[in-house]
């Protein structure tokens, strides 16, 4: 049954759902990289041998971005919808567009608060390029919380495959 929920098919919510999930998360990476990318290449323009040890910086942002693709590509897989198999109800739908909302959101919102830890941990790269792999750690604690929401998404997502799939 492919009743509607609020007006949208469950195949609908579904898609809203994965797309949110990858745009969200795709748009915070492309601000979180262009931030900590604009700090990172003033710094190379003044010492071009530091652009190995600050690229890490400059690219972190990039995994909510990602996190965000795999959503939306589960979303297809899971509930048949890459296969064309499909036979989702409008409530079911919804339910798996709520299941991508923390990576959406959380991806959104963390890679931007990254772009902005990489570019202050670059500071310490210009001033001590030894202390490099210390300055790879304040990012990476943001980076926690994206990879909290993938996973919060992807067992809600496998719940939600289990009971009605």
């Amino acid at each position: 049954m492919t009743d509607a929920f609020w007006g949208l098919s469950g195949v609908d919510w579904a898609l809203l759902g994965g797309a949110a999930a990858a745009i969200l998360g795709g748009i915070g990476s492309a601000i979180g990289i262009t931030i900590a990318s604009a700090v990172v290449s003033g710094i190379v323009t003044e010492d071009g041998e530091k652009f190995g040890k600050l690229l890490p910086l400059a690219a972190m942002p990039s995994t909510q971005g990602i996190y965000g693709f795999i959503s939306a590509i589960l979303v297809l897989v899971f509930f048949g919808i890459f296969n064309g198999d499909v036979s989702l109800e409008g409530a079911v739908g919804f339910k798996v567009f709520l299941a991508c909302q923390p990576v959406a959101w959380l991806c959104l919102v963390s890679a931007i608060y990254q772009g902005k830890t990489g570019a202050s941990a670059a500071g310490i790269v210009a001033r001590r390029g030894e202390d490099s792999g210390k300055a790879l750690i304040f990012p990476a604690l943001v980076e926690t919380y994206a990879v909290l929401s993938l996973i919060v998404t992807v067992l809600m997502m496998l719940s939600l495959q289990g009971a009605y799939m």
